[in-house]
């Protein structure tokens, strides 16, 4: 194995680079001239995943029951040799072989080279293509994965963004396209661009893959809160929705009626501005209510009307902010009419330009003091009676 390793890299990579042969061509033209591995007696297949694959024992155990057709290790040294050609760590080949035994079965000429060929021809770059093998799994081992990606880069718009939704749904590329396809035109038809459809599913790929009924569900659920087909928010909405249903939807507009003391009405207006408020969870609504309410003093209609702020941090920005200009104004430093939401939902940039080093002789311990309280501690200057 290890000297058809050798053989195959040491071609693939020290080729002239003025050779007007493919890298890929190279590959397997090295993998057909290397010397055949000939048939060992009394090959033994779980031996030779621990020793040579890198798989704990009891994974070989596991792997080996599905490789027990397995008489020889010329096959599997090929695939092997043609994993690590293309930059797969050992970890990485150990853990493609883990999740899918017969991947050491795969005909390298004759399915991994022409997919590598392929996907090359898409633009995918050598490094994507290793972390694709990684992702795709068995789809890897079918010709088939070529149109696929194809079709998923028009839609995610980018290689990266793709790797990122395979990431999140590694199903994806073994999704019937009788689900997919219809799933995309709906969605145009709700309104949402290639571009947004792209978003959403970079971060919920498995939309695409799921039952046509449970996507129209989902719309249906988004303008339940009260965000409608074609608005800016709706991508949004559907990100939010995606792992609800009615009956969890209600519950947690409930609680957010309850927590924030606000009317029906009011939850709706709230929902159909930020409508990822459904993913946050209870505890953490619950302690930013507290700070708002009670020691920001914002009314609950204020909230309604603003509850993007819902959806920053209460240790990073949230506290540290209101801090700050507290002790502005306790000190005479700023109008006392600033606006808390407006403070709140500036850059870190402008924040502090405009808040800490407008005030370095004033107040010189200021930068140092926010910079404590977004660490989670408040110092004494910031501590008011």
């Amino acid at each position: 194995m290890l000297r058809l390793q050798k053989c195959i890299l040491t071609r693939l990579f020290s080729s002239p680079s003025t050779s007007p042969v493919s890298p890929l061509h190279r590959l397997l033209s090295a993998a057909a001239d290397s010397p055949a591995v000939s048939p060992t007696p009394g090959f033994a297949v779980e031996e030779y995943l621990v020793d040579t694959c890198g798989l704990t024992r009891a994974q070989a155990i596991k792997a080996s029951a599905k490789l027990t057709h397995l008489k020889s290790p010329s096959k599997p040294d090929a695939v092997l040799a043609f994993l690590a050609g293309l930059g797969l760590a050992p970890a990485d080949i150990a853990a493609v072989v883990a999740k899918d035994p017969k991947f050491l079965c795969v005909g390298v000429e004759r399915t991994l080279g022409p997919v590598v060929g392929g996907l090359t021809g898409l633009g995918i770059s050598r490094s994507e293509i290793s972390r694709l093998v990684s992702l795709a799994g068995v789809s890897f081992r079918h010709r088939t994965i070529v149109p696929k990606i194809r079709y998923y880069l028009s839609l995610f718009g980018s290689s990266e963004n793709l790797l990122r939704g395979l990431h999140r749904c590694c199903y994806l590329l073994s999704s019937d396209f009788n689900k997919v396809e219809p799933n995309v035109a709906f969605l145009q038809e709700c309104g949402l661009s290639v571009c947004d459809i792209a978003k959403l599913c970079t971060c919920k790929p498995r939309i695409l893959a799921s039952k046509h009924e449970r996507v129209r569900a989902m719309v249906a659920c988004a303008e339940g809160v009260g965000v409608p087909r074609g608005s800016r928010m709706f991508r949004h909405a559907l990100h939010a929705v995606e792992p609800l249903n009615k009956e969890k939807i209600a519950a947690k507009s409930e609680y957010l009626k309850t927590t924030f003391r606000w009317s029906d009405a009011e939850v709706k207006i709230a929902l159909s501005r930020a409508p990822l408020m459904l993913t946050i969870s209870k505890d953490t609504l619950q302690r930013k209510s507290e700070f708002l309410s009670s020691e920001v003093g914002l009314e609950p209609l204020y909230i309604a009307h603003r509850p993007v702020m819902l959806g920053l941090s209460l240790e990073g920005r949230l506290k540290p902010r209101y801090y700050v200009t507290k002790f502005l104004k306790e000190n005479g430093l700023l109008d006392r009419g600033k606006d808390y939401y407006s403070i709140v939902t500036i850059s870190e940039k402008v924040f502090m330009d405009k808040f800490i080093r407008r005030h370095n002789e004033a107040a010189p311990h200021l930068a140092e003091d926010y910079a404590t309280t977004c660490r989670g501690e408040v110092p004494a200057r910031f501590r008011f009676t």
